[in-house]
């Protein structure tokens, strides 16, 4: 006798069980990845283990082949996110120990650029919520507001963009950087989904004013352009973009920002993947008026600021200094200094543990071949490489 078929209610009902259940394991497997970071506190073994990680994905990718007729890419991409979550975890947990202030406050106020529903808005919570802390949310009209509200005491922390993938380092923040008495103490990166977002269904041929910050317009440039008839209006944030368009509530008004904020202000994406790049991510900075101590058992970076002498190989000499110490440089930015016409002010991000031995003694060098320098901060990096591994 032939088995009745499932109605659609009971294959999802099944679903919802599964999910249920997946969603218990995800937090069971959180747990016991704190228990490993609690472990490693006793032997300071380093967060990642490479040799480890690789010999799970090869693992995982051939159970799953064999067992369960899934595919590599799928597993690999889905524990890429699991292991980047663990990892994070385990900072994050390593990083209260050797600060214990920070387990003393569930509850910080943080200044972003616009309001809910902003970029940095989502990047102030999405950097948080792995800690645990709730938020007491500052909104500011501008990236010298942020920076203003911290250093006054207003607020414990200000949440930056710095670069994106598409249109490149955020000119003004550097700027910010060179005058502010604020440390950069975290960082993250933030993927970035640039949409059209419309109080209701509208052609693109009928879209006349497109509000967003210049950002977005920046990154959505190469779309924008085949927009015939169209006008770029500017707004603070990609949040006053979305509330300008809601109280016009006209169709041929649009903004540039996320689909999930969107619906925030009772707006609906007309149009989707709009950046010039697919992979479009923007990092942040977290600022604070202090310091942190760094965990050595977490990969850091250090962020500076130099001027050099005006004389040839200057910049090259300090370069120099780098890689005698084996310390790699992630980013060079150069900018302007003010008031000084065509000298400039160098930020390097390093790969290294300011207290450590390389660090200080490159930096002794420096201070005697430099006009000026400054540390703006060592925070634990959060730029999680995925684990290569070849894929059958």
């Amino acid at each position: 006798m032939a088995e009745t078929p499932l109605s659609l209610d009971d294959i999802r009902n099944r679903l919802n069980a599964l999910d249920d259940k997946l969603l218990s394991l995800l937090s069971e497997r959180r747990n016991l990845s704190l228990e490993v970071a609690k472990s490693k506190v006793e032997t300071s073994k380093p967060v990642r283990d490479a040799d480890r990680e690789q010999q799970l994905l090869v693992k995982l990718i051939n159970n799953g082949k064999e067992k369960y007729q899934l595919d590599a890419e799928y597993i690999t991409k889905v524990f890429y996110t699991i292991i980047e979550d663990s990892v994070l975890l385990q900072q994050a947990y390593l990083q209260n120990l050797v600060n214990p202030a920070l387990q003393r406050k569930p509850l910080a106020r943080v200044a972003f650029l616009g309001a809910k529903g902003s970029y940095s808005h989502l990047a102030s919570q999405d950097y948080f919520s792995r800690r645990n802390t709730d938020l007491i949310e500052l909104n500011c009209e501008s990236f010298k507001e942020v920076t203003k509200t911290v250093e006054s005491g207003h607020a414990d922390y200000g949440v930056l963009p710095i670069e994106n993938t598409s249109s490149g380092s955020i000119n003004e923040v550097y700027d910010l950087l060179q005058h502010t008495t604020l440390y950069i103490v975290g960082e993250l990166s933030q993927p970035i989904e640039h949409c059209l977002l419309s109080p209701e269904e509208v052609r693109l041929e009928d879209i006349k004013t497109i509000y967003s910050h210049p950002q977005p317009h920046q990154q959505c440039s190469d779309f924008l352009g085949r927009l015939k008839g169209t006008t770029l209006e500017t707004c603070a944030s990609t949040a006053d973009a979305m509330l300008k368009v809601k109280e016009l509530n006209r169709p041929d008004a649009v903004a540039i920002g996320n689909a999930l904020s969107g619906k925030l202000y009772g707006l609906q994406n007309v149009q989707g993947n709009i950046a010039n790049q697919t992979e479009n991510h923007t990092r942040f900075i977290v600022v604070a008026r202090k310091a942190f101590s760094v965990s050595d058992q977490i990969p850091a970076k250090t962020t500076l600021i130099m001027s050099t002498s005006q004389e040839a190989g200057s910049l090259v000499e300090t370069l120099l200094v780098l890689q005698r110490h084996n310390i790699n440089i992630k980013k060079l930015e150069s900018r302007p200094i003010m008031g000084n016409p065509w000298e400039e002010m160098f930020y390097m991000d390093l790969e290294t543990h300011l207290d450590s031995h390389a660090a200080q003694s490159a930096i002794n060098e420096l201070v005697t071949i430099t006009r000026y320098l400054k540390v703006l901060g060592c925070y634990p990096s959060e730029n999680i490489k995925p684990t290569q591994v070849k894929v059958p």
